[in-house]
């Protein structure tokens, strides 16, 4: 029977682990940049090579939305239909849950057999559920297929908090069945299933969900929520969190997010992370540098906005510590006109400058600097 291979070896000053997926071996700590709706904006496929990115998260709801399952799944799953040769996580929709049904008052709703949204696109309704959920993830054809859970922000009351983990529960259980029935023939081609635990920013639902969790022996496990509150990272529930989580098993912060929480994440434990800051920074003429070439083992950064009119005659690059084709080969002051005139091939090497330095940043990490 196919089985995971996590394991821990040594590089540079730091043990680090290794996950092996159907195709892949993965080395942890890794960063996962979302490509939502099977791409990044702005970029083609292919530029990832150059980023050393090393894998997507896509979403389940949104290839719904899009009406895409079917073609991902006759090109051969989402890695073929995008012609990259890298890993994939399928978010389940638990976050559109919250965004969209709980917050969003978009005619959606909440209920004990799964959640039905209204399609913004065209105003029909669709029911997401643990069992179709898990089936259009294996149509995908991701590596990594996340459990539908019921995701609540940290200002949600404890009422809401509890129902909350009690569906995440039931749900997950629900998961792992139809995921074994669908998989149960299955040897190398299998792929991993994370759970993802909820609770908001209490220990004792935390804690409660997590045990349930646990004795479903899922690949991996998540922490799931606003990672976030009133503009605050919430580190001593993350903190807690992973160390709820089993130390065997991979251990995902969802949505984390700036590379300094990354790095406070990895101090806690996790190994997984995705966000969409690097590309949305990207876009919003927000470039990443390191400060003062690196400072030693500091590794601090600062944001270059790029749209400010001091980059207008500057003739260096974005970044002289940095080796994306970005900084190799255009200027400061060419990117400020781009970015100025709205001109699409910016957001491509604003992008891939962006996701270049996150890759350097998680290696530097890896390194034990």
């Amino acid at each position: 029977m196919y089985s995971i291979y996590y394991f821990t070896m040594t590089k540079g000053k730091n043990d680090f682990m290794q996950l092996k997926l159907r195709k892949h071996i993965l080395d942890l700590p890794v960063f996962f940049p979302d490509a939502t709706h099977a791409v990044i904006r702005g970029m083609s496929p292919d530029d990832l090579i150059g980023t050393n990115t090393q894998g997507l998260v896509v979403n389940t709801f949104h290839f719904l939305v899009d009406g895409i399952i079917d073609v991902v799944e006759k090109s051969g799953g989402v890695s073929s239909f995008m012609n990259v040769n890298l890993p994939v996580i399928s978010d389940s929709g638990g976050f559109q849950a919250m965004s969209l049904v709980r917050r969003g008052n978009n005619g959606g709703k909440l209920t004990d057999n799964g959640v039905v949204f209204k399609n913004f696109k065209n105003g029909s309704y669709l029911e997401l559920t643990p069992e179709n959920c898990i089936e259009t993830q294996l149509k995908i054809g991701s590596d990594i297929l996340m459990c539908l859970d019921d995701c609540t922000d940290p200002h949600e009351n404890i009422i809401e908090q509890e129902k909350s983990i009690e569906r995440t529960i039931k749900w997950a259980k629900r998961c792992r069945a139809r995921f074994d029935e669908l998989t149960g023939t299955m040897e190398k081609a299998k792929p991993l299933l994370f759970a993802i635990i909820q609770g908001g920013n209490h220990q004792e639902l935390r804690k409660q969900c997590a045990d349930e969790l646990i004795k479903l022996n899922f690949d991996g496990y998540a922490y799931g929520g606003w990672p976030m509150f009133e503009g605050t990272f919430m580190e001593d529930i993350l903190r807690f969190t992973a160390y709820l989580m089993p130390d065997d098993k991979p251990k995902y912060a969802m949505g984390v997010g700036k590379p300094e929480d990354v790095r406070k994440g990895i101090d806690m434990g996790y190994n997984m992370f995705d966000c969409v800051l690097p590309t949305r920074d990207a876009r919003h003429g927000r470039l990443y540098v390191w400060k003062d070439a690196k400072n030693g083992t500091q590794m601090e950064y600062e944001f270059l906005a790029i749209g400010s009119g001091q980059n207008k005659h500057d003739l260096r690059p974005v970044s002289d510590e940095c080796r994306c084709i970005t900084c190799q080969k255009y200027t400061r002051a060419y990117l400020h006109h781009l970015f100025k005139i709205s001109e699409p091939s910016y957001y491509r090497l604003a992008t891939i400058h962006n996701l270049f330095f996150y890759a350097d940043y998680m290696n530097h990490i890896s390194l034990g600097d």
